[in-house]
């Protein structure tokens, strides 16, 4: 059975992703790229479903890990009654090649091994045909390949290749797996000790470029770290996490496909990046955003395949067993066909962003945003399927209205500030109507706190959103009686829930954890109103659930102390870095959203 999920930590080169377990099994593995077919999938099933597991043949009697400083090449130093041993873990970033390294090192006495290699690729469905070579095997099925090199002795048992070895002091042995397509030859070997000196240096170098110097920089530099892992190089996409099928309930029914790119991400991930120094990434994720969102307005997506594939349907893989015996095990994404109005929104703040930071758009890209609010100018009004994507009949979704205001205040700045040509006049008029209809109809008047939709009296955490998009003042008295609620009625044990315990708004009614970004956003909240005290305990709590490594995910159980949901999520780790921001530098998280002369919002 899988670790719990904490028990992972992330390694990757920004085209593929490994989860590597505190026991020294790699249960992740999806190569060539983030949304490939799995090769390693006891993750999500049995370790006969695939995995590689590297370990001592005899009792722990203690083990730690770490990365290297400044990257993301994982350390575990294992102790038995034998000695002491490190294994050395990563994916070179190298054009050309996928290669996973993995190098045993001995510390201390002479500390007898093992390896483990089960390749099923498929999703663990295929068992590939295995041939030996001159200091390795190569394993085929279909289109992929993965040679293992290694100077270990290699024997196969039961569709498993497996190997014996003692490790002394100053000893090392190394193993490096490589993908390719079958067709192809083999890439020729490469030197493991060199890879992850080489691997060290890249990621330093990259993660030297920051320019956070707040009071939380180990925590950002680990965050912009896996944003960066979780980055398609080729294409600039960001993908929301590596994994599939960890559940966001321990009842099962909410374990999704992550390995896609979000559009709803885009702003504060554009921002995440910018004010950390990052301005060649963020106009990558920029273009990104603008080759997806081309095309007919109506037709946009919430979140597409990282090179802008359209096509993400939904397909159980009925032979995994699920996270724990926790299923469904889905690939692909239904919400992919939602229609969630606040993208528009945050396509529209994200290019808002981009244009403050001095990183301009082109008049394509204007032209098409002008097309999109074509779409929007009658398109606001329809009911949609909302931030959570509930797969339900649509709703008016307060939060929806809320994002296509911003997307129509936007545009009026675009024009005032950037010069950019367009009817500021009209589009400032429906940015008014929108504003006023939301105080009307968004508002429950006996609590005077804004409501999850027009009409309704239920809470939620996106409404935390509204003083962070410069909607209305963080003073206002409705946003602080909202934030006053959540805090009341939304949280679990200090963590904020996306809706309360026991709704059944997703139309599932599936008991789910604490979301990890809403109690973000209660942190900025929470500073903007003034209580900088109470922002940064939580904020305190927040990076004490982290794992040993540092990583986060979508969720967290205040009861079992366990981290629920996909893993790492990347707009958790967003959200971590713009609040650190926040509290390190005393404004707001999204400071391009700040008010100004411009904005509609006021007090009523």
């Amino acid at each position: 059975m899988a670790l719990s999920i904490e028990d992972y930590a992330l390694i990757g080169n920004t085209r593929g992703a490994a989860l590597v377990g505190c026991d020294g099994s790699i249960d992740w593995l999806c190569l060539p790229r983030f949304d490939s077919a799995a090769c390693f999938c006891a993750l999500v099933g049995r370790p006969e479903n695939g995995r590689w597991l590297i370990a001592p043949r005899e009792e722990i009697r203690h083990h730690s890990r770490r990365y290297r400083d400044g990257t993301l090449v994982l350390e575990t130093e294992i102790e038995t009654a034998s000695g002491r041993v490190r294994i050395t873990d990563c994916m070179p970033h190298w054009e050309g090649r996928h290669d996973v390294v993995r190098v045993v090192q001995g510390l201390a006495g002479q500390v007898p091994m093992r390896m483990e290699l089960i390749v099923r690729f498929d999703y663990g469905a295929v068992v590939p045909w295995v041939e030996s070579i001159e200091g390795g095997i190569v394993a085929t099925a279909g289109p992929d390949s993965l040679e293992l090199r290694t100077q270990a002795p290699l024997t196969g048992e039961d569709y498993r290749t497996l190997s014996e070895f003692d490790v002394g002091a100053g000893q090392t042995t190394a193993f490096v797996l490589t993908y390719f397509p079958s067709e192809q030859r083999s890439p020729l070997p490469i030197d493991p000790l060199a890879a992850c000196d080489m691997t060290t240096a890249w990621w330093r170098d990259w993660s030297r470029r920051s320019t956070y110097r707040g009071d939380y920089a180990d925590a950002v530099e680990r965050s912009l770290l896996t944003l960066k892992a979780l980055t398609y190089s080729p294409t600039g996409g960001i993908i929301a996490a590596p994994t599939l099928g960890l559940p966001e309930s321990w009842s099962g029914g909410r374990s999704f496909d992550f390995r896609y790119c979000w559009l709803r991400d885009a702003t504060f991930t554009l921002y995440a990046l910018l004010v950390s120094g990052y301005v060649d990434e963020a106009r990558s994720w920029r273009e990104w955003l603008l080759r997806v969102a081309a095309g007919r307005p109506r037709d946009l997506q919430i979140l597409y395949g990282i090179a802008g594939e359209r096509r993400v349907e939904e397909n159980a893989l009925d032979w995994l067993g699920g996270y724990q015996d926790i299923g469904p095990v889905l690939i692909g994404n239904a919400a992919h066909s939602q229609l969630q109005l606040d993208v528009y929104g945050e396509i529209f703040d994200a290019l808002h962003v981009t244009n403050r930071a001095g990183v301009r758009s082109s008049e394509h890209v204007w032209a098409l945003q002008r097309a999109l609010l074509e779409f929007l100018e009658t398109g606001w009004q329809e009911p949609d399927e909302g931030i959570w994507e509930i797969r339900g009949p649509r709703r008016p979704f307060t939060h929806s209205k809320v994002m296509a205001w911003v997307a129509f205040d936007r545009a009026v700045k675009a024009v005032r500030r950037f010069g950019l040509s367009g009817p500021a006049q009209r589009w400032a008029r429906i940015r008014d109507q929108i504003h006023a209809e939301v105080l009307s109809r968004g508002v429950d008047r006996e609590r005077n706190v804004f409501v999850q939709e027009y009409g309704g009296k239920a809470l939620d955490a996106s409404l935390l959103m509204l003083p962070l998009v410069g909607f209305l003042p963080p003073e206002d008295h409705r946003v602080r009686a909202t934030m006053e609620a959540v805090e009341r009625e939304l949280t679990w044990d200090g963590f904020v829930m996306r809706y309360a315990r026991g709704s059944d708004v997703d139309g599932i009614g599936i008991e789910e954890g604490a979301f990890l970004p809403c109690s973000f956003w209660l942190v900025d909240n929470l500073a903007m109103a003034g209580r900088r005290e109470e922002a940064r305990q939580l904020f305190k709590r927040l990076l004490e659930v982290r794992n040993d490594v540092g990583l986060l995910s979508e969720e967290y159980d205040p009861d079992r102390r366990r981290l629920m949901g996909n893993f790492p999520l990347a707009f958790t780790h967003v959200a971590l870095i713009n609040s650190a921001r926040n509290l390190s530098r005393g404004r707001g998280p999204c400071e391009h959203r700040a008010m100004d002369d411009e904005t509609a919002g006021g007090p009523d």
